[in-house]
């Protein structure tokens, strides 16, 4: 019979072993894009990101392979602005230092979207899927390829005119496509393994609660998406006030109208904080209703889980803005927040099961 998580998990008590391969590729998949999301801010913090000029999704997959060829495409980055304004006269050697990571960047990108459409291939016709699951495969693929093209139309940002860096808005959309795609692999792949039922009473309460503190970290991300677009980091670094104002100095520019709380330092700086704030405030609460659960409750160690990441992100993102946004520290602080949406979805499944 094919699988379709609207039965209840009891149809499937004695024949979910078979559907644990196609979970285990699709935890696969959301492992490689984790990876991809740490790469990509590493690309960001080092500059990298603009040193590829071309777009080639096929004949990419192999690096430089002559003198001639590096010549070439080093000429192509001398064209642009950042080479003019950040990185004029550092040579081919500086180029392929910030060659090399973006690409990799873009190779494991290509290599993600060959492991996910060979085992799509394998599993449509190996496996009994119901037509909802091969629907969900086909749209995770096709957001997949979307994100490739979406990442490039980032990069062609950083082309224009007096521009050293891409466009928050197409930075923030990448990193927001990213995100939900690997939520939805995730997603998929944990009720494979373990369909819900509804939630009793007391769950559902707690779920409420986890709602809330998922939806105000997921907004905490984009949000840190802006930051990292603006280079805001590199401003206000003390903690907690703002060059001495809990709300800074200039924080509403009427210049820019609504375009203040994207393109204002300040704005999206604050922003930022108050969001992470409020994010482990909720968390705070919710981590003493579960302590005040049963030990043996199913949702007291994957709530508190979730609670010990976000706590431990919210000290990450103040020691990266206190110590000037080093790359390895700000990497790890984009690396987190996967782990943080990996929780709160974990946490989120469970509160879906009875008790």
């Amino acid at each position: 019979m094919p699988f379709d998580t609207t039965i209840s998990p009891a149809h499937y008590a004695r024949d979910m072993r078979p559907f644990r391969p196609l979970a285990l590729w699709l935890l696969c998949v959301a492992g490689m894009v984790w990876v991809m999301v740490a790469l990509g801010g590493a690309t960001r913090l080092t500059g990298s990101g603009l040193s590829i000029m071309e777009w080639a999704p096929l004949s990419g997959f192999l690096p430089p392979l002559s003198e001639a060829e590096w010549a070439r495409l080093y000429d192509l980055y001398r064209t642009i602005p950042q080479y003019e304004l950040v990185n004029r006269g550092f040579g081919l050697e500086g180029f392929k230092r910030i060659f090399w990571l973006e690409w990799l960047h873009r190779f494991w990108g290509r290599l993600i979207g060959l492991v996910y459409a060979a085992g799509l291939v394998w599993f449509w016709f190996r496996a009994r899927l119901s037509r909802g699951m091969r629907v969900r495969l086909v749209v995770m693929l096709a957001l997949g390829g979307m994100q490739g093209a979406i990442g490039w139309f980032m990069v062609a940002s950083g082309f224009e005119a007096d521009r050293t860096t891409v466009s928050p808005y197409r930075l923030v959309l990448h990193l927001g496509l990213a995100l939900v795609l690997y939520g939805m692999l995730l997603w998929t792949a944990l009720i494979l393994l373990r369909p819900a039922l509804a939630a009793s009473g007391a769950d559902n309460r707690l779920r409420r609660w986890l709602c809330l503190a998922a939806g105000l970290a997921f907004a905490t991300m984009l949000a840190g998406g802006f930051v990292a677009g603006m280079r805001a980091g590199l401003d206000y670094n003390s903690f907690p006030l703002m060059a001495g104002r809990l709300i800074p100095e200039g924080y509403w520019n009427s210049l820019l109208a609504w375009r203040n709380m994207t393109e204002n330092i300040a704005a999206v700086q604050f922003n930022h904080r108050i969001l992470a704030t409020a994010t482990l405030a909720v968390i705070g609460l919710l981590a003493w209703r579960c302590v005040r659960l049963p030990a043996g409750h199913p949702m007291r160690i994957v709530a508190l889980g979730f609670c010990a990441s976000v706590a431990l992100q919210y000290g990450v993102g103040v020691a990266t803005l206190l110590a000037l946004v080093p790359v390895w520290l700000g990497t790890l602080h984009q690396t987190m927040a996967v782990l943080v949406l990996t929780t709160a979805l974990v946490a989120l499944h469970r509160s879906r099961m009875p008790a």
